[in-house]
């Protein structure tokens, strides 16, 4: 355990709270600003998922590697660098003129991002002792809870009355603030390393993008067979890594986590749940604004009550989950949540907007209860260095999520509109009855708990 200064002790946790905040932000302030950055790019706004899409599938990739940079080159070294990607990165982003080089640049975002957050959860984990670790990580991660509820009525407010380049600008000063706080506060921690698994890295990052392209591509018209054929090569090269890694001594993620039955219930539930609920952040916006015609800052105070509701539920979670058991919580309050993805579907009228808000409260205190509820069953019997891995690809396997539930959703928009010729609010409609029905499936897969599973949890 480092020794840390007391100004360190005090101030430390700051640091991974600015980050989170940008991070955070970054995610959600976009969301409600992509019609009037098609607009200026001149694309559809039902096309711009990319821009989504590829921050969080540079984040899945290069979330594995962060952890191993940061005992090789040191935390303050690695962090400090991470804040200056992410800022280029930003700047980047405000001044791409084309779609294809905001994806470029949202990618490099995406990779100051991997090092960013990850990295300095790190590094109170290593400068705390175990009693005050818990009490640290609740206050460093308020703004987690509060960026979801400024972010979508910031940019909406700042694309209506400003320009959609202040978006990515607004991480500037943020950043200047967590560099210097990171130079002042942050302790140079080094771990002696093992070799990174090269070899077994580039097979993940090459199936992720390769599941993720026959998605997008599959939706396509005339390019079905390139995303059948992606869809063959991404499942390929998993088998690959699956035979590589049972040969490795310290492979990326070791193939003996998914001998543990509740963290392999738990991962897989994590990727199929978030399919639908991923998906919906990014298409009600466009709903709002393309189809009703709602403003950006109108569309971005109707999402800020699932950011309401997130927070409201927080103090019950643990009551909930220990009065009738992590299987019955999931199993509900996932087939819960693609009910109220259907609830969705039956909107149909902008006059009707008041009927949104009770709606995204609950949709909002569900995904808070499913992800709290998922994380922890999925990491609660880890023991040892299977922890450290364990979280990494839980971490990971977020991420990947989100960027398949966002290219799905958006696949099955658009094959509905161009291919099927629905109306565009039709097509809506049907997206969200196909992203609910997945959903409550999906909740069936949390029968295979044990009553009793995580009962040590809590």
């Amino acid at each position: 355990m480092v020794t840390l200064t007391p100004t360190q002790q005090k101030f430390l946790p700051y640091v991974l709270a600015v980050a989170l905040f940008m991070q955070i932000l970054d995610a959600t302030i976009l969301n409600t600003s992509l019609p009037q950055m098609a607009q200026a790019l001149g694309e559809s706004p039902l096309k711009m998922q990319w821009a989504v899409i590829s921050y969080a599938l540079a984040l899945a990739i290069f979330i594995p590697v962060s952890g191993f940079l940061a005992d090789k080159y040191g935390t303050r070294r690695v962090f400090l660098s991470a804040i200056v990607v992410f800022s280029i990165g930003s700047i980047m982003c405000a001044a791409s003129a084309t779609l294809d080089i905001l994806i470029g640049s949202r990618i490099i975002q995406g990779l100051g991002g991997a090092m960013m957050t990850p990295v300095a959860r790190l590094i109170l984990v290593k400068s705390y002792p175990r009693n005050q670790l818990l009490t640290v990580m609740n206050f460093a991660v308020i703004p987690a809870l509060i960026a979801p509820l400024v972010g979508p009525v910031l940019g909406g407010y700042i694309v209506q009355y400003a320009s959609w380049h202040w978006i990515f600008l607004i991480n500037i000063p943020m950043g200047l603030l967590g560099f210097i706080m990171g130079r002042k506060l942050v302790p140079a921690l080094f771990e002696d390393t093992q070799r990174l698994d090269w070899t077994g890295f580039g097979l993940f990052a090459a199936a992720a993008c390769g599941f993720t392209l026959a998605v997008e591509f599959g939706a396509q018209s005339g390019r079905g067979l390139y995303g059948l054929l992606l869809g063959i090569i991404a499942s390929i090269l998993i088998g690959a890594y699956v035979w590589h890694a049972k040969r490795q001594t310290a492979p990326l993620f070791p193939l003996g986590l998914f001998s543990i039955r509740t963290f392999r219930i738990g991962i897989v539930g994590n990727l199929f749940t978030r399919l639908g609920i991923s998906a919906v952040p990014f298409l009600l916006p466009l709903l709002l604004q393309v189809v009703f015609e709602y403003s950006p800052s109108q569309a971005g105070w109707l999402l800020a009550p699932i950011a309401i509701g997130a927070i409201g539920i927080k103090p019950w979670v643990s009551k909930l989950i220990q009065r009738y058991s992590y299987r019955k919580v999931l199993v509900v309050n996932t087939i819960s949540l693609g009910v109220l993805i259907i609830v969705l579907a039956q909107f149909n009228d902008p006059s009707y907007w008041m009927w949104y808000i009770p709606v995204l409260i609950l949709m909002g205190a569900s995904n808070s209860m499913q992800f709290s509820a998922m994380n922890t069953l999925t990491i609660g019997d880890l023991q040892g260095t299977q922890t450290s891995s364990g979280n990494s690809l839980m971490a990971v396997n977020q991420q990947l999520a989100i960027g398949f539930g966002i290219a799905f959703g958006a696949a099955v928009l658009n094959l509905l509109r161009e291919r099927m010729e629905f109306d565009t609010l039709l097509a809506f409609q049907t997206t969200y009855w196909i992203l609910g029905i997945l959903t409550i499936l999906s909740g069936l897969h949390f029968l295979r708990l044990g009553p009793r599973d995580g009962d040590g949890l809590y």
